[in-house]
């Protein structure tokens, strides 16, 4: 086995009640000025605003950047760090789920290292450390909150930039479930789906070793239980701290073993479209797997029994099939749509889509390195 370097923050705070102790964190290292990086949506809940009370009981004065984009773009990185230089802040803390924290993340790095952020596309482009970052995690999927994974739409190039990138990992990644009780079911939905592709993604990754694997077969079998709870009982505690563990190590495990073609060719729908991230995942994720099946069978019938499938006397053939088949059952339980054509995706469009997502940084560790044509045809079998 080659050398893997496994990547995580310095500090990791998960149940109820987590937020208290992260505000404690900062106060403690001494910050005082602080961009609040968010979005509308928790604005208008109030959430920001009683985080910036919470700090302002601290002695950390915060400033709130409320425009971040579903898909967050390049003019969302260019109009927080503005912000964060006018009042000179010395830390960000990203609220909310992967949006913000990869706007964040985008915007601390430049802030550390200058230029523009389209000068870190790829892997590990950096020179310096960010800016100090404290992640408070709203969703339970995206796990942006603990990954070096920050994902920008260019709105020039109409693609979803991957920033690869050891110094773009928070120092401090917090997931308190009492955060996420008010997710609407659709969004639980698809964050607990980008979830799951990243456990299965990661586990079938050419760079998975045995801390991923352990990380991505528990999160896979937790997702499979706590999930459909989740979307149908919002308040049911129980399933949000369950989904809170499992997406954090679904995030360690593809952290650190990458991801693969589904999340490749999600990236392309996302900036093409302005489509969710996890619906695209889930819709893409059986059709990836039948590809990946002719070389990970073995390691698709292991994910096949955490989904709860008896696989015993199963060969690895029929496992995969039987993973497959559970994938897409799980999807349609949490109501998921039945295909990209739903989300408004076009079938002349697909060799540019194509074209793109294998130019993506994740699929570098797919299990099979599909071409052109193969490509073309998950997009339309995935119609």
């Amino acid at each position: 086995m080659a050398i893997s370097c496994f990547y995580i923050p310095s500090v990791n705070v998960i149940g109820q009640h987590a937020l208290d102790e992260a505000l404690n964190f900062l106060q403690e290292r001494g910050f005082r000025r602080a961009l609040i990086v968010t979005d509308q949506g928790l604005v208008r809940m109030g959430v920001a605003q009683t985080l910036s009370d919470a700090l302002a009981r601290r002695d950390i004065n915060a400033v709130i950047y409320d425009e971040t984009h579903p898909n967050p773009t390049t003019t969302n990185v260019e109009a927080g760090l503005a912000l964060l230089r006018r009042h000179d802040s010395e830390c960000v803390i990203s609220l909310g789920g992967g949006s913000p924290h990869d706007c964040a993340k985008a915007i601390a790095l430049v802030a550390a290292n200058g230029g523009d952020i389209r000068d870190y596309e790829g892997v590990d482009r950096s020179a310096a450390p960010q800016l100090p970052m404290v992640a408070i995690n709203t969703t339970a999927g995206t796990a942006s909150e603990m990954t070096r994974f920050c994902i920008i739409t260019d709105e020039v190039r109409h693609i979803k930039m991957a920033i690869v990138d050891k110094h773009v990992t928070p120092l401090l990644s917090v997931n308190d479930p009492l955060l996420m009780r008010a997710m609407p079911a659709s969004l639980t939905a698809a964050t607990g789906m980008d979830a799951l592709t990243h456990a299965i993604e990661a586990y079938v990754s050419t760079a998975a070793n045995p801390i991923t694997d352990a990380c991505a077969l528990k999160a896979i079998a937790i997702i499979h239980r706590a999930l459909p709870a989740a979307v149908e009982r919002g308040d049911d505690m129980a399933a949000r701290e369950d989904m809170a563990w499992a997406q954090f190590m679904a995030g360690m495990a593809f952290n650190n073993a990458s991801l693969g073609y589904v999340h490749a060719m999600a990236h392309q729908l996302g900036g093409f479209y302005d489509l969710p991230h996890g619906v695209c995942n889930a819709v893409l994720l059986p059709h990836v797997q039948i590809l990946n099946s002719r070389v990970a069978a073995e390691r698709l019938r292991d994910c096949a029994a955490a989904l709860g499938v008896n696989v015993d006397g199963m060969n690895a053939e029929c496992g995969a099939r039987a993973c497959i088949e559970a994938i897409q059952a799980l999807s349609r339980r949490v109501n998921i749509p039945d295909g990209l054509r739903q989300l408004g995706v076009k079938e002349a469009d697909i060799p540019v889509l194509a074209d793109n997502a294998l130019k993506d940084a994740c699929g570098l560790t797919n299990p099979v390195q599909a071409t052109h044509e193969e490509i073309m045809t998950i997009y339309r079998n995935a119609l």
